[in-house]
């Protein structure tokens, strides 16, 4: 007991002395960050936080090895794990600290390569998820899957925790509730490697939170959200291979149930608007409790009590045994989604709607590129002028055009304009029109002929414009002067 308050003590100390070093150092270096579109803060405030959390920790823990009682032996039993686990975590906390001094960050896709590179690393070290035992009666042994499980569980906790840090104090709080309860269970499990690790992150989480709450003088930044998930979730993996209970992965899910939930919902919104899953978004859980008009710290408050509550009701989880542990689980898991829900950040019928949506716009793009194939087939063929013309006029029937307009220019110098139209009655027009006018190359002179064309809007703009973008992919491809040197040949 003693060495496990040393170490949150120490910790707890050492942040509160290292934070304001690096305040000033950001000052002295002018890396303060400049308030964004999708921040909440309208003053500079420095981003590099994430080192004091992670000098903190490592100064308490790295001691630790050299004791000689129990404590120092398990570390020691443990030490190439350990040492792989603390090598990626600090591999995470360079990239993320990279992307913040960076004028425009890293990139979504190269912090996600880092992250799968690390946890590879983790992987391979035998750190991995491979069996959960549910029941006294019933364990589930994953097999070929503890890789890709562990995988996704590392990284996705990871984004969950980077994606929460959106306000003053908000993630270090969650992950200091993360990191309370999972050293409550190692203490209760006799993981002592585990203890201390989570109260040295702890210490340091919590002497940091006196300089990153509410007016924050300093943020985390990526380094310390993004070492903050993969340390919380390989740590967790770690709990899991000597005890291989349920508890030890559901304490990690619950505690971190408000970033995990909303980085579940903020990709399923992003996949129903059809964006990229990297897009940034100001939809979030914190973002949602802003707009209703709450001040910053009291959502902060609101999602510390939440998360308090669902953790809390995790721990019931240790003192109860087979039905009532998975029981006291999915109560905090229907506790957590009554959040959103209530929110606004669920809505079944809007998700539905936005699957019918989607399968709509899908179905439609099959079917216009189906019709753009076959008119390339007519294109393909057309060895003369008229020939192409025709092509030309199946190709805007297929795509659904009203009309075509082409002036051209005989030998003679005498002009006639060439006209398609579709047949009366089949489309509605009232549904909306657009016009455009497309550039064709003049066979004969080199210059530019004006293809008028009129395209129904068909209850959609984009469906309009991609039928347009297709045409117009057609008369590129099939240019009039190949007309002209397939007849002289």
């Amino acid at each position: 007991m003693k060495t496990y308050l040393v170490v949150y003590f120490g910790s707890a100390v050492l942040a509160v002395l290292i934070t304001p070093l690096l305040i000033w150092l950001d000052g002295r270096l002018g890396l303060a960050n400049d308030p964004h579109h999708r921040h909440v803060h309208e003053r500079p405030v420095p981003r590099i936080g994430g080192v004091a959390i992670f000098l903190s920790m490592i100064a308490l823990t790295i001691p630790v090895l050299f004791l000689s009682n129990t404590v120092g032996e398990a570390f020691r039993e443990i030490l190439g794990k350990l040492i792989v686990l603390l090598c990626a975590a600090g591999f995470i906390l360079f990239v993320g600290l990279i992307d913040d001094l960076k004028a425009h960050g890293l990139g979504a896709r190269l912090k996600f390569a880092a992250q799968l590179t690390a946890a590879l690393a983790v992987c391979a070290a035998g750190i991995r998820i491979q069996s959960v035992t549910v029941a006294d009666s019933l364990t589930l042994d994953f097999g070929w899957f503890p890789w890709p499980l562990t995988l996704l569980w590392i990284v996705g906790i990871t984004n969950a925790v980077n994606l929460s840090d959106g306000l003053d104090g908000l993630a270090a709080g969650i992950s200091a509730v993360a990191c309370g309860v999972i050293a409550i269970f190692a203490v209760h499990s006799g993981n002592v490697v585990m203890a201390v690790l989570m109260l040295a992150l702890l210490g340091s989480l919590t002497g940091f939170l006196f300089f990153n709450f509410n007016p924050a003088k300093i943020f985390m930044g990526d380094c310390g959200s993004m070492f903050l998930g993969f340390t919380l979730a390989s740590s967790s993996v770690l709990c899991l291979i000597k005890s291989s209970v349920l508890v030890g992965l559901a304490l990690p899910i619950l505690a971190l149930g408000i970033p995990i939930c909303d980085t579940l919902f903020s990709m399923i919104r992003r996949f129903l608007e059809r964006r990229s899953m990297f897009a940034p978004d100001r939809s979030h859980f914190h973002h949602r409790l802003v707009d209703l008009g709450l001040k910053h710290h009291h959502v902060v408050i609101i999602i510390y009590v939440i998360t308090l509550l669902a953790a809390g009701m995790g721990l019931f989880m240790m003192f109860s045994h087979n039905g009532r542990s998975l029981m006291v689980f999915f109560s905090a898991l229907l506790l957590l989604i009554f959040v959103f829900r209530f929110l606004g950040g669920v809505q079944l019928k809007e998700m539905i709607a936005g699957l019918q949506r989607k399968y709509a716009i899908r179905q439609r793009e099959h079917a216009e590129t189906k019709n753009f194939e076959d008119a390339e087939l007519h294109f393909r063929r057309a060895q003369t002028f008229e020939q192409w013309w025709k092509a030309i006029s199946v190709a805007a029937e297929k795509m659904d055009f009203l009309s075509l307009r082409l002036p051209v220019k005989h030998r003679d110098g005498t002009q006639r304009t060439l006209t398609w139209r579709q047949k009366a009655g089949s489309h509605d027009s009232q549904d909306g029109l657009l016009q455009a006018n497309i550039p064709v190359r003049d066979r004969r002179s080199g210059s530019s002929l004006n293809l008028k064309i009129e395209v129904f809007k068909n209850g959609s703009l984009e469906s309009a414009g991609r039928r347009i973008a297709l045409f117009t992919r057609l008369m590129e491809e099939h240019d009039i002067a190949n007309l002209v040197r397939k007849k002289k040949d």
